[in-house]
C-alpha cells in the first residue's frame, strides 16, 4: 500500500488525467489536508508524474472553482490563533459579500476561507452566525453554485470538524445503489493514521450504526475488507 500522501498525488493525477475531471477528489483532498500535507503532496506530484500539480490544475479547471484550488494547493494558510476583532470584521464582510450584496463577491469568500486559520474561521463562523443569524454554509449554499459551493461548503465542513466531513462522506459513499468503493479506500487510507477512530465515533453518533457493520457486508470486495480490518 502506498504512504498516504503519495497516494493522495495519485488520486490528485487520476481525478486530473482520466476521463473527464474528478472535480469532487481534488475538493476532498486540498479542502483536508494541512500546509505541509500539501506542500508534501505536490513534491511528490513532481516526482512521481513529472509535471507540477498547479499546471494541470489550471489546465483542466476554470473560474472561481480553479482559483479556489490553486489558492488551497499554495498549502500557506495562516496557522496562527484567532482575532476576535479581525474574524467580527471578516464575518461583516462575507454578509456584505453574499447575502447583504446585489449579486456575490465570490473572491472576498475565496480570500477569506482560503487563507485564515482554522481557529480564526471557528471564531468567523460564530460571529457570522452571530449577526445574521444563519450559518455561513447556507449562505454559501444560496448565494453559489456548481463546483464553487461544493469546494467552500467543504471547506467550512472541514473547518467545523473534519471527522464529521470524512464520516458523512463514507455515508454517502455507501447510501443508494452500489458502492463507491474508490472514495471508500481514499479516506480510509488517508486517513487510518491520522483520525479514523474520531470518524468512526462520528459516523455511530450521526448514523447510529458502526462505520465496520456498513461498510463490512457481503456486496464488498475482499480487498475493502481487509483494509477496512486494519485501522
Amino acid at each position: 500500500m502506498l504512504p498516504a500522501d503519495r497516494y493522495d498525488a495519485k488520486e490528485l493525477h487520476d481525478a486530473l488525467k482520466g476521463s473527464g475531471t474528478s472535480e469532487d477528489v481534488l475538493i476532498e483532498i486540498l479542502a483536508s489536508r494541512s500546509n505541509a500535507e500539501i506542500q508534501r503532496i505536490v513534491e511528490l506530484y513532481k516526482e512521481d508524474f513529472d509535471s507540477k500539480l498547479e499546471d494541470d490544475i489550471l489546465g483542466d479547471t476554470s473560474g472561481y472553482f480553479e482559483r479556489v484550488l490553486v489558492s488551497l494547493l499554495q498549502g500557506n494558510r495562516d496557522e496562527g490563533g484567532a482575532d476576535s476583532n479581525q474574524a467580527t470584521q471578516d464575518a461583516k464582510d462575507l454578509f456584505e459579500a453574499g447575502e447583504n450584496a446585489w449579486g456575490t463577491d465570490e473572491e472576498k469568500f475565496i480570500i477569506i476561507l482560503c487563507s485564515r486559520s482554522i481557529p480564526h474561521l471557528q471564531k468567523v463562523f460564530d460571529e457570522y452566525k452571530r449577526l445574521t443569524d444563519k450559518d455561513l454554509e447556507d449562505s454559501i449554499q444560496s448565494e453559489c453554485s456548481g463546483s464553487l459551493q461544493t469546494s467552500l461548503v467543504a471547506i467550512v465542513k472541514c473547518v467545523k470538524n473534519t471527522p464529521a466531513y470524512f464520516a458523512e462522506k463514507l455515508y454517502n459513499s455507501m447510501k443508494g445503489a452500489g458502492t463507491d468503493e474508490k472514495t471508500l479506500i481514499r479516506i480510509v487510507v488517508s486517513r487510518s493514521e491520522k483520525d479514523m477512530m474520531n470518524i468512526k465515533d462520528h459516523f455511530l453518533e450521526t448514523y447510529e450504526e458502526t462505520l465496520q457493520s456498513t461498510i463490512i457486508s457481503p456486496d464488498e470486495s475482499e480487498a475493502l475488507v481487509q483494509l477496512f480490518k486494519l485501522t
